[in-house]
């Protein structure tokens, strides 16, 4: 019998290309559904110790239990808290490599001439996690005794008076900025590289004030021994701490510094491991013994409208916006 030979038309070739492709497509989700197969990376822009670092580490357990795999924290410090953001540009956009950082994000712009990384175009969002309040402190033995006082010696002896802070670049540096730009004096900063540092050498003596964040601040704060407190950055008190006042209703009007931290993945992270780490997210929000140790510390944690990929979207530019006009009208620059 002779072998009858059938020709393959361009119909039948197209349509097995296009068979392949579909089954491609649908094996990419059948892919993603696998993730993570490995540790995910949680990238923070601070020492270890510092607020942001404590914050990390607490969300990194349940984040993890949530995964299915280890999420371990990674401090890439420098350049102002720069050098981490730029380490995730970089990175590989499989979900594996992830940044939590503060308003920090939305200050750089306007701080730096050259950033390596745009916060609103190089990255994915994940979601907000909390805000943080700030407080104003002295070393224990510092002369001034209430915030009159303070105003009162640190215009009389502006160059005697150092102001600490974690770094170029960090709130803690803006904070002190926007209070000597309030208050009409410009005082010897001292940077460090983070606020553990900082605050271990103002409760040592060797700086005079620092403005930092209730997550590094409170337990001093309770501990009432080993620095004063002048008052909160925020435009109300305190519920879990109602006898300090704010700044603002001691004299300077319109003072608010609220430390908002966010969590960020490489721009062209798959929407659905974007969905992952979002869902881990809010579990650990919602964990027990995450929202009894953020309440401690002073801080409160976001609600689940601001904890999506959208909420911190919109937050980021609104807080750019923002910062930039307070930050040029302060005259700050870290560089």
């Amino acid at each position: 019998m002779t072998a009858r030979f059938i020709p393959i038309s361009r119909r039948t070739t197209f349509g097995a290309i296009a068979a392949a492709c579909a089954a491609l497509a649908l094996g990419g989700p059948a892919a993603a559904n696998t993730w993570p197969e490995k540790n995910v990376t949680l990238v923070v822009p601070y020492s270890a110790g510092g607020p942001t670092d404590v914050v990390a580490r607490l969300l990194a357990v349940p984040m993890g239990q949530s995964l299915g795999q280890t999420v371990v924290v990674e401090n890439t410090v420098g350049a102002g808290g720069t050098l981490a953001p730029a380490r995730i540009v970089r990175s590989k956009p499989d979900g594996y490599t992830i940044l939590i950082h503060h308003m920090g994000m939305a200050t750089a712009p306007a701080l730096y001439k050259k950033l390596p990384y745009d916060p609103l175009k190089d990255f994915e969002y994940i979601g907000q996690v909390l805000d943080v309040p700030m407080t104003l402190l002295s070393r224990k033995d510092f002369p001034a005794n209430t915030f009159p006082e303070l105003l009162d010696y640190v215009k009389k002896n502006q160059d005697k008076v150092s102001l600490a802070n974690a770094g170029v670049g960090a709130v803690s540096q803006l904070c002190g900025m926007l209070f000597m730009h309030q208050v009409g004096v410009k005082l010897t900063t001292v940077p460090y590289k983070g606020a553990g540092p900082a605050m271990n050498d103002l409760m040592g003596g060797q700086v005079d004030l620092l403005c930092d964040q209730t997550t590094q601040t409170a337990p001093v704060i309770q501990d009432g021994k080993r620095a004063k407190v002048f008052g909160v950055t925020t435009p109300q008190r305190l519920a879990s701490m109602p006898n300090i006042p704010t700044l603002d209703e001691q004299g300077l009007k319109g003072f608010d510094v609220k430390v908002w931290h966010g969590m960020y993945a490489p721009k062209g992270t798959p929407k659905d491991v974007i969905e992952k780490l979002n869902k881990a997210l809010n579990v650990a929000i919602k964990d027990e013994n995450v929202k009894k140790r953020i309440a401690e510390l002073s801080s409160d944690l976001v609600s689940p409208e601001k904890a999506t990929p959208e909420g911190l979207r919109k937050h980021l530019e609104a807080e750019v916006a923002r910062w930039d006009k307070v930050i040029k009208a302060a005259g700050v620059s870290a560089e």
